[in-house]
């Protein structure tokens, strides 16, 4: 590679979200307390037709980690990990419903009892193509915020009609970072090719901080005893595991991380991109231009998708102003990867700027062997379909809100303008 890496102690920061449009949080609560709390349902972008060589299924699951479904539907139906298709990775402290495909060209299974509790399969219909990421509308949430006094559900919908008017943040939340919030500082170091940094982050002792009971196995990790270090992960520990039985078989660094699923390698790198993309959204809330056009922006018409550049002539027109205060059109930031349609003058230097100030380098970016097609995010997104009352059942006081957000977007990062601590420390 050519691009020089960032100084010691100079490694990307915090990803997370870092500033609000309404002025901070308005009330005391907390969410997740249990998955029932926490309803997702999946808009799906089409209906299964009724043949073909996939079968579609809906999905209600309770509690459970997107990569355990798919090692469940994998272990029932006997496939590999590419048979199984799906729109979008759902939360596990959630109940959520949802459409997953399974190529079965051969013919029905014999049963669709998936023996787990925390799974019921609501339905079966097959489709002549495998459901892909994007394949979606969008999601409908509805939530009980704990902890909180009901008595101001009020205060919640004036501010959720306040985002309604223009725009939530379309942040990446803290689920695209780990648990470790370092999921980018792998995407790093991967772009790089410095397999030895990635290793040393996911495995060693000297990275981000980590659950104080990983810490024998991340020592015994430095001190290349990587047979007792692999003893101490456990089965859903899927990367490091991978990786310690590569070295534990002798395997050079870059060698370990191949034995990683490439899902998960370019999950790192996408986290890299997404805080590029965060610290630009950050700058346009600062200089509140998040509901803005400006004469070299990238704009995108949110229900076709189609980018185009903001030129004088095009900001002139007063059509596209209309547009944009309807929510139709927006700006949008840099998913960075090669062929990204790129800004114009200021808009370009912010992006730029942001992109330094995480150690990145266009070279970096965009001539990587690592680093996927590039593309844009819009700023803001609509949320729909405002839902808000409260009350008292067994569990407590609670506060419920219900909304829809389109695919792509977190709705954790919106109730992060109404809800004080919804970031992890």
């Amino acid at each position: 590679m050519t691009s020089e890496p960032i100084a010691s102690g100079e490694l990307p920061g915090c990803p997370l979200p870092r500033r609000s449009i309404l002025g901070g949080p308005v009330i005391e609560g907390t969410i997740k307390v249990r998955a029932e709390d926490f309803l997702v349902e999946e808009l799906p972008l089409y209906d299964p037709v009724g043949k073909g060589e996939h079968l579609y299924l809906g999905i209600r699951k309770y509690g459970m980690p997107h990569t355990e479904l798919v090692r469940l539907l994998r272990q029932h139906f006997r496939v590999g990990e590419r048979a199984i298709g799906f729109a979008g990775m759902k939360d596990k402290m959630a109940v959520t419903t949802q459409q997953v495909s399974i190529h079965l060209p051969d013919g029905d299974p014999s049963s669709l009892d998936i023996r787990d509790k925390r799974i019921d399969v609501l339905w079966a219909k097959r489709h002549m193509n495998k459901l892909r990421r994007g394949h979606l509308q969008g999601n409908r949430f509805s939530i009980r915020i704990r902890e909180t006094d009901p008595l101001k559900a009020p205060v919640v919908l004036k501010h959720l009609r306040d985002l309604e008017a223009a725009g939530v943040p379309n942040y990446y939340g803290f689920q695209r970072f780990g648990y470790r919030s370092n999921t980018h500082i792998l995407g790093y170091h991967t772009l790089r090719e410095d397999w030895s940094a990635v290793l040393d982050e996911l495995i060693g002792a000297t990275g981000t901080a980590f659950p104080e009971r990983q810490r024998e196995p991340r020592e015994l990790y430095n001190a290349g005893e990587y047979s007792k270090s692999l003893r101490f992960w456990s089965r859903n520990e899927h990367a490091e595991v991978a990786a310690l039985r590569a070295l534990v078989k002798g395997a050079e660094p870059v060698e370990a991380v191949r034995m990683i699923n490439k899902y998960t390698v370019n999950f790192w790198v996408s986290a890299y991109q997404s805080t590029i993309f965060n610290r630009v959204l950050d700058s346009r809330i600062d200089d509140g231009t998040l509901s803005d056009l400006r004469i070299g922006d990238v704009a995108m018409r949110h229900e076709s998708r189609r980018q185009f550049v903001v030129h004088k002539e095009i900001f002139e027109d007063p059509e596209l102003a209309g547009s944009v205060d309807r929510l139709e059109v927006s700006a949008t930031g840099p998913i960075w990867g090669k062929h990204m349609l790129e800004p114009l003058d200021d808009i370009r230097e912010l992006e730029l700027q942001s992109l330094a100030d995480i150690g990145g380098t266009v070279d970096l970016v965009e001539n990587s062997s690592m680093v996927p097609r590039g593309t844009r995010r819009p700023v803001r997104i609509k949320v729909e379909h405002i839902e808000v009352d409260s009350g008292v059942d067994e569990n407590g006081a609670y506060v419920r809100t219900a909304f829809d957000l389109p695919r792509g977007s977190y709705a954790t990062v919106l109730l992060r303008e109404l809800v004080k601590g919804i970031d992890p420390d």
